[in-house]
């Protein structure tokens, strides 16, 4: 069925994701990409992927325009595209009738802006912005990028942000008003194990995520240091799941303290990282910044059995809303030790915040984002103004359990 033969704001959308990078990574912009992709089509949607230089084969309608240089920006190593073909871009869109451009930004003017501005008046362009700067440099070039694209974005009927800081930041930069709307997650894949853990065995403590400064492992191994040196009640072990330039100087690190109880098992499959959340008791994912939302503490908070501690960076306050008291200040060892060291030793307050999480986890589940972002494209196809949503950041209600009380005891070693 065709997208003439049916009306777009009741029948099938034909819809364009684009994105300046490639699709082979499972960085952030890369897993809203696909996973709402895959959403929107298991809805009977015309879906397709426009990407610059992606290698992997297994997309349906896949438009790979143009190639791109790899860089690194705002921590994390990306793929930036050379100027797209104005050719290829004009044939792509005289192909395939889009009812919905959805660009993710911050975009480049020579690939997602060239798609922009060459499409026709009657496809509607939305767009998501993922970004919170990690450097005053990425603040100043978005900017820039901004004040070059004001005639283009004229052509954005909504703007999603991933969370309030990444809208706080469109507005000062691309000047545009923002819908916050968190990241689609397939929590189906996400689940608490189901048999209770083994009382006698140590308290886990999980670290998953890449081995670089941004994401706090070192901050982390300070403050298990610190817990050790403090001592707890409970034996712990912790992991850390991930690979990055890191990885030596944390082994060191861990080698010179003498520390045994802890292992770096590298890079974790998708299909495996649903199974080590799950076994957790303590996930700890202590940011220091540079988050435009937090996928991998979505997923942590539907996994955990415990506790989600979580950097306090302004990207996961939107992820965390009403769980802001397991939020940390990373490079604060000595509190962060002793919230690490509390959590370890109350099996109680673990069993209690899990719930609470897992409602959290909830606000952002793939059909429930994708209800959001489907209605905002029936709007924009129309050509309604969208109402502003609160979908995604509707509060969790916070109680005493979220710090647990001082242990009594904190003399026994970790081991």
């Amino acid at each position: 069925m065709s997208s003439s033969a049916v009306p777009p704001r009741t029948g099938r959308l034909v819809v364009g994701l684009v994105i300046d990078d490639n699709l082979d990574r499972p960085d952030g912009v890369q897993q809203y990409v696909l996973t709402l992709g895959a959403e929107l089509a298991r809805r009977g949607h015309d879906v397709h992927y426009i990407a610059s230089t992606t290698q992997r084969t297994d997309l349906p309608n896949l438009h790979v325009i143009g190639r791109n240089v790899g860089v690194t920006f705002n921590g994390n190593r990306l793929a930036t595209p050379l100027p797209a073909s104005r050719t290829q871009v004009r044939e792509l869109l005289a192909r395939v009738p889009f009812d919905v451009l959805h660009v993710q930004m911050p975009y480049s003017p020579v690939l997602a802006g060239r798609i922009v501005s060459a499409a026709s008046p009657r496809t509607a362009v939305v767009g998501t912005f993922h970004i919170y700067p990690h450097s005053w440099w990425v603040s100043a070039g978005t900017r820039v990028l901004g004040l070059l694209e004001r005639r283009r974005l004229r052509r954005f009927r909504t703007v999603f942000a991933t969370s309030e800081a990444a809208a706080a930041f469109a507005n000062r930069t691309f000047r545009v008003p923002t819908t916050v709307l968190g990241n689609p997650v397939d929590l189906a894949r996400f689940r608490p194990a189901q048999a209770p853990a083994d009382p006698d065995r140590p308290v886990r403590v999980v670290f998953l995520g890449r081995l670089v400064p941004r994401k706090g492992p070192r901050e982390l191994v300070a403050a298990a240091l610190e817990v050790t040196r403090r001592g707890t009640a409970r034996p712990w072990t912790l992991t850390l799941a991930g690979r990055g330039p890191l990885h030596d100087e944390l082994v060191a690190t861990l080698a010179k303290a003498g520390m045994t109880n802890v292992e770096l098992p590298g890079f974790v499959d998708e299909q495996d990282k649903p199974a080590l959340l799950a076994d957790a008791d303590v996930i700890a994912l202590p940011s220091t910044g540079g988050e435009s939302f937090g996928i991998s503490v979505v997923e942590a908070l539907a996994s955990a059995r415990g506790v989600v501690l979580a950097g306090d960076n302004p990207g996961y306050r939107t992820t965390m809303h009403g769980l802001e008291r397991q939020l940390l200040d990373p490079k604060d060892t000595a509190t962060f030790a002793l919230a690490l060291g509390r959590w370890i030793d109350d099996a109680e307050a673990r069993d209690r915040i899990a719930e609470r999480q897992r409602e959290a986890a909830a606000r952002f589940d793939t059909p429930r984002i994708a209800d959001e972002v489907e209605r905002v494209y029936r709007s924009a196809v129309a050509g309604r103004p969208a109402v502003t949503a609160v979908a995604a950041v509707t509060p969790v209600t916070a109680g005493s359990a979220d710090v647990p009380p001082r242990p009594a005891r904190r003399r026994s070693p970790a081991r």
